[in-house]
């Protein structure tokens, strides 16, 4: 008995011993903790006026200087254009992996069943709101009627062949004969539907009764999943190069573009610029409204992603911030995942818009007249249908203006009036495609938003 006595007596002595081990650990864990949080954040250099300034400010105050720069110094301040291209490039480095790697996990991860009623309601939301946009663009035309006269035309401008392409041939042009040309070409489309196919096969794969099926869908989920999550780190990295590339890129469009935007052509802008805003305020604001949901509280994440389009002018290369914002707003990863890359590619609003003010701009120059409501309902279709096949990247708005302005009679022809009519448009080009790039983007994120709120999976903690 006397050996069992002491064996308890010394587990005894030894247990203390242990607490007392761990309780002098302890300290020394949070001794460590707060040296790792001074050394990890480089903010005390000299650039730490520059981190810890709030992004969205130092964005604005880019946007500001750039205007200024670009208004003051004309084509003198055009060196600095190189550093937005870097910042443009940046963006489109990570695009392609962005889009794959969410799409797939976004597929993947919800089943095929919700994943149809989610597809369904998304896009037919988006072309609703993109045929009500055309709407507003040719309210704004009629009532503002922009032309220019015949002899300010540069009427010798290169003139772009519309070619007639059948709806067959725009359908099959989604699916790609090989989706390594697809990626390396940018063809958005056709990404976006290898990515939703691919992700769909592996949520069947994690779906299966068979171990082996199931493990292997489960770790081609955790590896898109992680190739995503490193996609959203560097979007961390290269948005604290933003307010740099912002003041470059809008220092350019102005040196080039900013006196251009006088007379008739200011009108346009007005008449673009004043539907983007109607669009916005009424339609977008609305569809919040009506699903019970804050406009101040969306804006607030919005703001970022919009303010990225604005100067960045892709959708596709804004992907990233506006991921982040969509994640923010409490959308769930598998819908934001798969609803704003797709987004991004046929939801076309702003560039809507464009379309309805600039087409009555060259059909009252060419013409003198406005169209006819059977033209205007032409319009409204032809762009509808042309944003789902048209790419969100820079100057896509002025490639599907030549199909829409083909579908009413008006052919861009070398040489001709409605070929100068348009150049003069392609000259202020980059001013509208800013507007309209930032409102494609936000639709993006409230046609989201609203689907998700009907579907009654968004997290409304996000929204307190």
């Amino acid at each position: 008995m006397v050996p069992q006595e002491v064996s308890m007596a010394d587990e005894k002595k030894k247990t203390p011993v242990k607490k007392e081990a761990e309780g002098k650990k302890e300290p020394e864990v949070k001794k460590e903790a707060p040296v790792k949080k001074e050394e990890a954040p480089v903010k005390k250099g000299a650039l730490s006026w520059y981190f810890n300034f709030n992004l969205l400010y130092r964005i604005l105050i880019g946007l500001v200087l750039g205007a200024l720069l670009g208004i003051i110094f004309g084509e003198k301040i055009l060196w600095i254009a190189p550093f937005g291209a870097l910042f443009v490039r940046l963006l489109k480095m990570i695009m392609m992996p962005i889009i794959f790697s969410t799409l797939v996990v976004g597929a993947a991860s919800i089943n095929p069943t919700v994943l149809g009623k989610v597809g369904v309601r998304i896009v037919l939301l988006y072309l609703v709101t993109s045929a009500f946009a055309v709407f507003v663009g040719l309210i704004m035309g009629s009532i503002f009627r922009p032309s220019a006269e015949l002899a300010t035309l540069a009427v010798g401008a290169a003139g772009k062949a519309a070619a007639k392409t059948p709806i067959s041939t725009v359908l099959l042009n989604i699916i790609p004969t090989s989706i390594a040309q697809a990626v390396v070409n940018e063809t958005v489309l056709q990404v976006i539907f290898f990515a939703i196919i691919f992700g769909v096969g592996i949520s069947y794969l994690s779906l299966s009764k068979d171990k082996r099926l199931k493990t292997a869908g489960d770790t081609l989920v955790v590896v898109f999943d992680g190739i995503a999550e490193v996609m959203m780190r560097m979007v961390t990295g290269i948005m604290q190069y933003a307010p740099i590339g912002v003041l470059a890129l809008v220092a350019e469009v102005f040196a080039k573009q900013g006196s251009k935007v006088a007379g008739s052509l200011a009108v346009v802008t007005i008449a673009c610029f004043l539907g983007y805003a109607f669009h916005v305020i009424f339609v977008y604001g609305g569809l919040l409204v009506i699903n019970k949901l804050s406009i101040k509280r969306f804006f607030r994440d919005a703001k970022n992603p919009f303010i990225t389009a604005f100067v960045t002018r892709s959708s596709n290369g804004t992907l990233p911030v506006t991921i982040e914002a969509g994640k923010n707003l409490g959308i769930p990863r598998d819908i934001y995942a798969f609803s704003l890359p797709l987004g991004a590619t046929i939801n076309m609003d702003g560039t809507a818009i464009y379309q309805g003010v600039c087409a009555i701009f060259i059909s009252m120059t060419v013409t003198g007249a406005n169209f006819t409501l059977g033209q205007m309902g032409i319009i409204i279709v032809t762009a509808t249908l042309a944003s789902i096949g048209t790419a969100g990247v820079p100057g896509a708005g002025a490639i599907m203006l030549l199909m829409v302005l083909e579908s009413v009679g008006l052919p861009v022809v070398e040489g001709s009036a409605v070929a100068g009519a348009y150049a003069m448009i392609l000259g202020i080009d980059a001013i509208l495609d800013m507007g309209r790039t930032a409102l494609n983007v936000t639709g993006d994120l409230v046609c989201t938003t609203v689907v998700t709120k009907g579907m009654g999976m968004l997290d409304m903690k996000a929204w307190e």
